[in-house]
């Protein structure tokens, strides 16, 4: 399968985009109107225990698809095609410059060529793909292509889920590609259309905060951090004596002690604050910047109360929270109230469903 073709027909049909990430599974589904723009039709979500997937590695294979299945039922989606990715860690990628003009089976053996210098393992053990991006902005003649492996077995597995639930990838994508087609969108949205603007994603996951640092459509910076909304979870079982999985459902639905926001709530969103602040130090030592234009905040911890003003008053950058539904229509399917709740966690998987319209 490839990461950034539709093997199976290049027509359009509708597409759900399947973001599975270690602590849940989110659905997306768009469509557009007369006019071309995007329709969220449906969202939805669906949790995962602790443990069933790793390190973007599945463990409890059954138990996932289980949740796969469940998700979808629970969208209401008639919608059988999927746009799925991989985690960024499963997945090496590297750009090359190859000879404009090159026929499609001479470009394939030459990116094999190259592949076998960049991939650890044996090109039988691993899925293949390649795009070409356009003409080299350095050399005249050539083009760059970026070449994308995975594991197959890796691969496979993410296949395997979409067919348990009764569904059929189309595409498989790289999650961090899929969240900077979404903020694409929305960086067109600035002020100028966002041109030359950096803009600092956090995307704040379970156990992952990833910074990517964009301008235009090129990524500047990409580190990870080993902090996320699960450390949250834990404060609220150790504080209230609950069990992991009570903590995260009272926290999800609101459910929680009196003295919950200056126990736990506002301690944890200014020690958030401060690593997003020290992401960001990193970031401004490690390159030629000394400041962005916009710190933007993706995933489900985003929209913790008081936290984008914090990060403000910490860092000094204009700070907002991302909803990658921003100026789109709504389905008669989508209950407005969740959706503004809800909207960060749904970056990748937004990005997943605009796949349909960019094949």
């Amino acid at each position: 399968m490839g990461f950034w073709d539709v093997l199976l027909g290049r027509a359009h049909p509708p597409m759900i985009g399947l973001d599975i990430s270690s602590s849940s599974v989110k659905l997306v589904e768009l469509s557009q109107n007369s006019k071309g723009e995007y329709v969220l039709e449906r969202f939805a979500t669906e949790p995962f225990e602790k443990g069933w997937i790793t390190d973007g590695q599945i463990e409890k294979f059954d138990e996932v698809a289980e949740a796969v299945r469940r998700v979808v039922t629970r969208s209401g989606s008639k919608t059988r095609h999927a746009s799925l990715a991989m985690p960024q860690s499963a997945v090496i990628t590297k750009k090359i410059m190859l000879p404009d003009g090159l026929r499609e089976e001479e470009l394939e053996l030459q990116v094999e060529a190259e592949a076998n210098q960049y991939i650890p393992f044996s090109l039988d053990e691993v899925s293949l793909d390649f795009c070409v991006i356009g003409p080299s902005p350095t050399s005249v003649g050539d083009v760059e292509v970026l070449i994308a492996a995975s594991r197959k077995d890796r691969v496979q597995d993410r296949q395997a889920l979409a067919e348990a639930a009764g569904l059929r990838p189309m595409v498989l994508d790289i999650e961090s590609h899929a969240s900077r087609m979404a903020m694409g969108r929305l960086v067109q949205s600035l002020p100028n259309e966002g041109k030359d603007a950096l803009v600092a994603l956090f995307e704040i996951g379970a156990d992952t905060t990833s910074l990517k640092v964009l301008r235009d459509d090129e990524m500047l910076y990409d580190r990870d951090q080993a902090f996320g909304g699960s450390q949250l979870t834990l404060l609220i079982s150790r504080q209230y004596g609950f069990s992991f999985e009570e903590a995260e459902q009272k926290k999800l639905n609101g459910e929680l002690p009196e003295d919950y926001d200056t126990q736990v709530l506002n301690p944890f969103v200014d020690s958030l604050s401060q690593e997003i602040g020290r992401a960001l130090q990193y970031f401004f030592t490690s390159t030629p910047h000394h400041k962005v234009h916009y710190v933007m905040l993706a995933g489900g911890t985003a929209t913790l109360p008081g936290l984008k003003e914090r990060v403000t008053e910490l860092t000094g950058f204009a700070c907002m929270v991302v909803n990658p539904f921003e100026n789109m229509e709504l389905g008669s399917a989508v209950r407005e109230s969740k959706l503004r709740r809800e909207a960060p966690a749904y970056l990748t998987a937004c990005g997943l469903a605009m796949r349909r319209f960019f094949q």
